[in-house]
């Protein structure tokens, strides 16, 4: 049997006369890329286990112009950035979540100066506040005697100093959660950051993500946690190059929430 995910559109939420609590970004990797798509149906089980009303933008959601500034292409992001604060500002948009912190971090800090000024959440902070707020409870009973390393994603960590609530919310799945000896403000970049995702490599000896992955198995780990989607690519990738996929997952924090409540 097939699931049903109940995901409204902004437009049929207005339809009903209701406001939102919360517009969740999807984004590219979100919408598009089939490893993505997972974290993002993860996500939305979460929601809706918590009873949180929030919409999507659906087709009027636009890339947020993060590769094409990134690449150097600042004519091109300010066109995209302003599309989409258009269609936000039309819809009145007061708070978005993001499960990727490319998007997190555009919304965030590039769109105010636009004219786009909204409440910006990463899907870690915003499950956190649900955690906190006694609206989502986590059990975390498989991952008893796992071992869960985290892998900072550059935007959300380094940009925008948040380090705690991917930490936090790992902590609740009575799992052992070990660190990278690079972790936090000393993270490596997984290799996809600055547009380098939709690029070939540079001449070198051996690939950032390869870096990052012997980084993280270091740790011994059985599932390294991730919270960007271009990181997920990036560590399973690298899992790929070392012969490990067997032994080890990369898992996005929500699927590891989702898993962990039987979504």
């Amino acid at each position: 049997m097939s699931e049903v995910l109940i995901v409204p559109t902004m437009g049929e939420i207005l339809a009903q006369g209701k406001q939102p609590e919360v517009l969740f970004w999807v984004g590219c990797a979100g919408s598009f890329d089939d490893r993505a798509k997972k974290i993002t149906k993860a996500f939305v089980r979460i929601l809706n286990r918590a009873n949180v009303t929030f919409a999507v933008l659906g087709t009027e959601e636009s890339c947020t112009g993060d590769p094409a500034k990134r690449a150097g292409n600042e004519f091109l992001f300010q066109m995209q950035a302003m599309t989409n604060i258009e269609v936000l500002n039309g819809y009145e948009i007061k708070k978005i979540v993001t499960a990727c912190p490319h998007c997190f971090n555009t919304l965030k800090n590039e769109y105010p100066e636009l004219g786009g000024k909204y409440e910006v959440l990463h899907h870690t902070e915003f499950l956190k506040s649900l955690l906190d707020d006694g609206r989502l409870t986590i059990e975390g009973g498989q991952f008893k005697g796992k071992r869960i390393t985290f892998h900072d994603p550059c935007y959300l960590g380094r940009a925008n100093n948040v380090y705690e609530a991917p930490r936090d919310l790992i902590q609740k799945l009575d799992a052992e959660f070990v660190e990278m000896k690079r972790s936090r403000a000393n993270g490596l970049c997984c290799g996809a950051g600055g547009a380098q995702m939709f690029k070939d490599a540079e001449p070198g000896t051996k690939e950032v993500n390869v870096e990052r992955t012997e980084d993280a198995l270091e740790t011994q780990p059985d599932i390294i946690a991730a919270g960007c989607p271009f990181c997920n690519t990036m560590m399973t990738d690298g899992i790929k190059n070392k012969e490990k996929e067997g032994t080890v997952k990369v898992l996005d924090i929500a699927e590891l929430i989702a898993n962990a409540q039987d979504l």
